[in-house]
């Protein structure tokens, strides 16, 4: 073979490492009272990071899942087929209990333990991490009405896969979908015009068209509808109790940007059956439970990205040589790298602490505090992850713009999570909401800030920035991104002060809030032990 054939100066794949060896996941893991977990997170974590868990997500991206309206025989049979593989990457993350099992599992950590194992999972494909999502957080919503909550919970919790369209009850476990959006009115769901009619049986008929829902495979599906009442919150199951199909019509997948493993559509209720959720006219108040939680899984996703980015990043940068050396040895890149890493430890540490809170809800405090710890964190983790994980393509040079590295996918898919359940806007505006309406959030926030005091000068000047901030309710409308971002940053600031690696807490408190840092990504200042920070995302 020519000279010119040799292959020399490549990177080895990134395959068979433990993808739960993070030190800020484990630690998180530990300080929720979940430490008992961690034996199944690394099980988990091995498998994430085997060769043939990451040429399942490969395949799943590379082969969408494609509709059939009908049949040969021209019946309408509303199905969407998968590749094979994407029923694998359902079971592992159902029988690790990743979707509803947490809400019947007594045990102290539960929430935060299936946080960390979704963390874990996603980074193999993350598509499919839509309808583990809404299985999860359809939980807490659905009890809103006992009798259904009764029948369903169970099979929510379960830790089978049972795909197929077959009547709910009768199947070894459920997937649950959500869906509100309508094209008049996108995020503002009162603008919804979809009817539900009571019938004589207590049921309701609803008809009208839904712009997104996703994983419209799903078994059963929350939803919003106008009744006489108002807006309201009802459960549509994909089999009637008869057997029947309801007449849920699929009228097309969107076409999109990433997340293409996951189907998601548009679908017409043709006087399709429902059961009233909750009280009528209180749609909103209903599902909002299940929309936050799918928020902690926005930023549990963002996160979960990040890492892998970073991961990739420092890979490929220890085993690619430029000049002589390493990459990772070139100051330039050290300081990128070190810039991606105390990022992506950042958004795990705040995201855990989170999901943590979530595992307290008979504390009004941890309540409170998550209400508006959440809003901003949902809003500021998942606004970092595109410009994440497009520096950390870049470290891959030219390789890193090419589909076989993994890299678009991630590039691809890290826009989402800062649009589902609530754009940019939205989610700063739930924020100011929150503060209004829930006063006690903001000392519940301010609280938990500050059991850093004094830990870091810089960190104490820009809680101060924060408060004064919030003295002034002139135009904050207008500011509300800058508010918001402020009181992300000291959050994250005031976690990794108390608990975070020192290197870590050092550079993110010299950039974030001492002004020694640039837009872009690999401005951090003088001083900042790179090596010590990029050992964290070192694959051992």
């Amino acid at each position: 073979m020519p000279a010119t054939h040799e292959v020399t100066n490549q990177v080895p794949p990134l395959v068979g490492h433990d993808v739960a060896d993070d030190p800020a996941l484990v630690a998180g893991l530990e300080r929720a009272g979940a430490g008992w977990a961690a034996d199944e997170l690394h099980e988990l974590g091995r498998l994430a990071g085997s060769e043939q868990a990451q040429e399942w997500g490969r395949l799943v991206n590379e082969n969408e899942p494609v509709l059939r309206t009908h049949d040969r025989y021209g019946n309408r049979i509303d199905e969407v087929e998968f590749h094979p593989h994407w029923h694998d990457l359902m079971t592992v993350a159902v029988s690790h209990g990743l979707h509803g099992t947490p809400w019947q599992d007594p045990r102290e950590g539960v929430h935060a333990a299936r946080a960390a194992k979704f963390y874990v999972w996603g980074q193999v494909e993350a598509g499919h991490s839509c309808p583990i999502s809404m299985t999860y957080a359809a939980v807490p919503a659905l009890r809103a009405n006992p009798e259904l909550a009764a029948r369903f919970e169970p099979l929510l919790a379960a830790t089978e896969y049972d795909f197929g369209l077959r009547e709910p009850s009768g199947k070894r476990g459920l997937i649950a979908g959500m869906s509100m959006t309508e094209k008049q009115g996108g995020s503002d769901v009162r603008a919804n015009t979809t009817t539900a009619t009571p019938s004589a049986d207590g049921s309701y008929t609803l008809v009208g068209h839904k712009w997104f829902t996703s994983a419209p495979m799903s078994d059963m599906f929350l939803t919003l509808a106008q009744a006489s009442g108002g807006l309201s919150c009802f459960l549509l199951p994909r089999v009637l109790p008869d057997g029947a199909r309801n007449p849920i019509r699929l009228q097309r997948l969107k076409d999109k940007l990433g997340n293409r493993s996951n189907a998601s559509s548009e679908i017409e209720y043709d006087h399709a059956v429902g059961w009233l959720v909750g009280e009528e006219g209180r749609g909103v108040r209903t599902i909002i439970e299940m929309v936050n939680n799918t928020r902690l899984d926005c930023t549990l996703g963002s996160a979960s990205g990040m890492r892998l980015g970073a991961v990739r990043a420092v890979h490929h940068a220890t085993h690619r040589h430029a000049f002589g050396k390493a990459l990772v040895d070139q100051p330039l890149m050290a300081n990128v790298l070190a810039d991606l890493v105390v990022e992506s430890e950042a958004a795990t540490t705040v995201a855990m602490r989170l999901a943590a809170a979530g595992d307290r809800r008979d504390d009004a405090q941890e309540q409170a505090f998550r209400r508006l710890g959440l809003a901003v964190s949902k809003y500021w983790v998942c606004k970092r992850a595109p410009m994440h994980a497009a520096e950390a393509l870049e470290c891959f040079g030219g390789n890193g713009y090419v589909e076989e590295s993994g890299m678009p996918r991630l590039y691809r898919e890290a826009p989402l999570s800062s649009i589902w359940e609530g754009s940019g806007n939205v989610a700063a505006l739930d924020a100011l909401r929150a503060m209004g309406k829930q006063p006690e959030s903001v000392a519940a926030f301010f609280a938990e800030v500050e059991q850093a005091a004094g830990g870091d000068a810089r960190l104490d000047d820009a809680v101060d920035r924060v408060r004064k901030e919030l003295t002034d309710l002139d135009g904050i409308e207008y500011r509300a991104r800058r508010v918001v971002e402020a009181m992300a940053l000291v959050l994250q600031g005031s976690l990794l002060v108390r608990h975070g690696h020192p290197a870590v807490a050092d550079a993110f408190c010299a950039s974030r809030f001492g002004g020694d840092w640039g837009i872009a990504f690999g401005t951090l200042p003088s001083g900042v032990d790179t090596a010590a920070i990029i050992e964290r995302a070192a694959v051992r």
